[in-house]
């Protein structure tokens, strides 16, 4: 019998074992989405517990929580932060088979070189070594990137950001690269009138320019697109339920605009109609100044009304939805292609039954240019976990290039969670491994050492391709 999360956890081969070891651990991490705050990584920040660093903000660890009977006071609450991390460690040890355990003790060990089990009875002691160690040199954000060997990362910001951290970290001595990444939904949210009105006002004060109409409202996006361009942003991302493609003419975009402006509401066709017309500009921005658009597809935001109200987005109300994407998304992505602006493209899915539909439609918009110019994205969400991994990676492989796949990202707000990478590169080098054994590729070192490492690292660099410009 194994022992638990030994230094070969999932690596079920002597094939696999020496992918990992001596090819995946060593590469570089290039986190290109994840949702840290670039404020903190500009005033290098300070931790001083460990709710602060790896509670606060985790609504994977409330979900969990809070269907383990634990109180919200716990959770998103005013409870001390010592009896918030006493509580988690009061559900780790009924996450058993859940990802979350896997996590929680990866984050342990890299980096506090914690390997004890979490749970009540070793809770206090984790906590006093944590703290000190998170108060002591070594451990500022900052720090905590270097020392799990992070090339690159991208965050997530809107278009009325002024960028201003973004532009402190370019400045300071800080090694890794920190770019924007530009992520525009609340520009297309025209459900609201009121809460839409307001954002384009604000949108008005960022740009310093006037909007009068659709066409002055696409030319402020268009002029911070390039704002965001000249601060190094190379990415853009749509975090969206569906992808949505219907037919509009420009009159009819423009009435549209007039009557939210005014304070309507706007039908359904006339909703889906203005994000349609939006996923089109926006893909048109992105081809200009040679960006990556991502799209991620499938969530269910906000079910529990009751507890939006009370606490807002973003809290563990989110699950997986099941609206149409495969007609829309070849339909937006066909038209763009027909017009010569469709850019590179990364597409993740929420819903694991779209996992063969998603990886077979990246195939239908590859052009030659670049290797794996229209990617699948990683298990993300509630796929990222060793199933969700391992079935992704299975579906790319039978349907299109996994040797070209640009590898695993946080999509994370904590800066502990760079081990979600070695937990990825752990299944990618067992996933080969044990292929390799069964016979069924070749175990070919040098062959399969290439693949891990451009999987692991080499793909995104090049696929991304941050050019001094950007640095």
């Amino acid at each position: 019998m194994k022992s638990f999360m030994d230094e070969d956890f999932l690596l079920h081969s002597e094939i696999a074992k020496e992918l990992y070891h001596d090819h995946a651990s060593r590469m570089p991490i290039f986190d290109y989405h994840c949702h840290i705050s670039p404020k903190e990584i500009a005033d290098n920040k300070r931790f001083d517990n460990m709710t602060q660093i790896w509670l606060n903000g985790d609504h994977y660890k409330w979900r969990a929580m809070r269907t383990n009977g634990i109180n919200e006071r716990y959770c998103t609450g005013d409870a001390p932060d010592w009896e918030k991390f006493e509580k988690w460690a009061e559900t780790v040890p009924y996450t058993l088979r859940n990802p979350l355990y896997h996590w929680t003790h990866l984050e342990l060990r890299k980096p506090f070189g914690i390997k004890t089990v979490l749970n009540p009875e070793s809770a206090k002691a984790i906590w006093e070594n944590c703290n000190e160690q998170l108060n002591s040199d070594g451990f500022s954000c900052r720090e905590i990137i270097q020392k799990a060997n992070v090339h690159a990362i991208c965050t997530t910001d809107d278009p009325i950001d002024t960028l201003e951290y973004h532009r402190a970290i370019k400045k300071s001595s800080f090694n890794v690269v920190v770019l924007p990444a530009w992520r525009p939904d609340a520009a297309m949210m025209v459900e609201n009138p009121v809460s839409f009105n307001n954002y384009v006002n604000k949108l008005e004060e960022a740009a310093n320019s006037s909007i009068l109409n659709f066409i002055d409202f696409i030319s402020v996006i268009d002029k911070r697109h390039l704002f965001f361009h000249e601060n190094g942003c190379r990415l853009s991302d749509h975090g969206l339920d569906t992808i949505y493609a219907a037919d509009y003419t420009d009159l009819q975009i423009a009435y549209i605009f007039s009557k939210i402006r005014n304070g309507n509401y706007l039908d359904i066709e006339e909703i889906n109609q203005f994000k349609s017309v939006m996923l089109y500009e926006f893909g048109v921005m992105d081809h200009k100044r040679g960006w990556t658009q991502q799209f991620h597809l499938g969530a269910l935001r906000n079910n529990n009304t009751r507890l939006f109200n009370q606490l807002g987005p973003d809290k563990g109300f989110d699950s997986i939805g099941d609206l149409e994407i495969a007609k829309p998304l070849s339909k937006l992505l066909n038209k763009l292609d027909s017009e010569d602006k469709l850019t590179k493209t990364i597409l993740y899915n929420l819903n694991p039954r779209d996992n063969d539909m998603i990886a077979s439609m990246t195939g239908n918009f590859q052009d030659g240019t670049i290797p794996g110019k229209i990617q699948y994205g990683s298990g993300w969400w509630f796929m990222d976990q060793k199933d969700g991994m391992e079935n992704q990676m299975k579906s790319l492989s039978n349907l299109g290039l996994l040797s070209r796949f640009v590898g695993m990202l946080t999509d994370s707000r904590s800066f502990l969670s760079y081990s979600r990478h070695e937990y990825f590169r752990r299944i990618l080098c067992n996933l080969l491994g044990n292929d390799a054994v069964n016979g069924e590729i070749p175990a070919d070192m040098k062959l399969l050492a290439k693949m891990a490492e451009d999987i692991s690292f080499n793909n995104a660099e090049k696929y991304f391709n941050f050019g001094s410009d950007t640095k």
